[in-house]
């Protein structure tokens, strides 16, 4: 789940300029299941948000921090998925997310400054309920985070890697590999402790595991003697790929959420035409 003031990947914010953030908000939705992928991704405009300094509403869903957790209650309309979905559906319900521990300490994942990434909270106890949707209930574990910058992404970055596990004892890994549009290369390799203490890990080698249907590379991470492996594609587009990957890092056996974002191909006027049909908007909104 996404929250999103000036939405960095909308086609609207960006044939505007990139001009007035607060007219381009969004709560975007993905969900991954046995019964099928729901994803939501309405974007609305500054009369359908409302925000403070504990939480932040979007329409008819909204983010509420309550002391030491953070809930989410969304309903949202899921954009039609063939073959399994030919009908916008909708879904409803709440995420509550209770961290471990919340870090003060925010990153570059560029070689100026302009863009920035804060792991807020690395793990933490989650829990959905739904009360539209064909999903089940569940609980496990979860993470917080949040990204802001000065300029589009395509400007900055050729291409990411990001991955995020829990590993054993309640620690988490998060990996942030970017090569820039300047020629420079980034990684970050973090290791955290359940308190949020933060570990800078030295590089660990990289694996190139094959391009998704669009074209998108994608890579991973593994201890030396070891290599990634792809379990399953949840998201597969132009730009964008989101998958899991089993692999060894620091010893442990690790499940990853993984993602692979193309600047490149973000770039293109051609993918831009085509994002209205994953990310409708509506212009007005009373409620």
């Amino acid at each position: 789940m996404i929250a999103f003031i000036g939405s960095v990947f909308s086609p609207y914010y960006a044939w505007r300029g990139r001009h007035d953030p607060d007219d381009h908000v969004c709560i975007n939705v993905a969900l991954y299941g046995p019964s099928g992928h729901r994803w939501t991704m309405t974007e609305r405009g500054r009369s359908a948000m409302r925000r403070d300094a504990t939480q932040f509403r979007v329409g008819p869903s909204r983010l509420v921090w309550h002391g030491d957790r953070l809930t989410i209650d969304f309903d949202e309309i899921a954009v039609p998925r063939p073959p399994r979905q030919w009908l916008p559906e909708r879904v409803a319900g709440r995420i509550t997310l209770v961290p471990h521990a919340i870090t003060n300490r925010a990153f570059d994942i560029d070689a100026e400054g302009r863009q920035r990434w804060w792991p807020i909270a690395p793990s933490g106890d989650i829990a959905l309920e739904f009360t539209r949707g064909a999903m089940p209930d569940w609980s496990g574990h979860g993470y917080l985070d949040s990204n802001w910058g000065e300029t589009g992404l395509e400007n900055t970055f050729e291409r990411w890697d990001w991955a995020r596990g829990e590993m054993a004892n309640g620690e988490s890994v998060i990996l942030y590999d970017t090569e820039r549009r300047d020629g420079s290369r980034g990684l970050l390799v973090l290791h955290f402790d359940r308190n949020g203490r933060i570990v800078e890990r030295d590089e660990v080698p990289y694996t190139k595991l094959g391009r998704g249907f669009w074209g998108v590379e994608r890579g991973a991470h593994a201890d030396p003697g070891h290599r990634p492996v792809l379990v399953e594609t949840l998201e597969d587009g132009p730009f964008y790929l989101r998958q899991t990957i089993d692999t060894v890092l620091f010893g442990q056996k690790v499940r990853l959420m993984h993602e692979s974002f193309s600047g490149r191909r973000f770039a293109s006027p051609i993918v831009k035409a085509m994002l209205p049909f994953r990310m409708p908007r509506r212009a007005h909104y009373s409620g």
